[in-house]
């Protein structure tokens, strides 16, 4: 089973924001993947360094030509 819920890190562990009820017995084990939220903007400049981890030069020039490519946004040529 696959919950996903907010939490904040309190006093040495994990609170959810929400108070409704959990479906989770006490003293139950379960695994935790924690994402953490960008708080500023030099984290997004962080990810952004990351865009084209794993991929090769060619892939990179492609995925570039595509974002640079504006024909479909004026499929009209007598549109600027």
């Amino acid at each position: 089973m696959s919950q996903t819920l907010e939490a904040v890190f309190k006093d040495g562990s994990f609170k959810p924001l929400e108070n409704g009820s959990l479906p989770f017995s006490e003293g139950q084990r379960v695994r935790l993947t924690v994402e953490t939220s960008p708080k500023e903007s030099e984290d997004l400049v962080e990810l952004a360094a990351h865009v084209f981890d794993g991929l090769a030069a060619d892939e990179i020039d492609e995925v570039e030509r595509i974002a640079l490519d504006r024909s479909e946004f004026f499929p009209n040529p007598s549109i600027p």
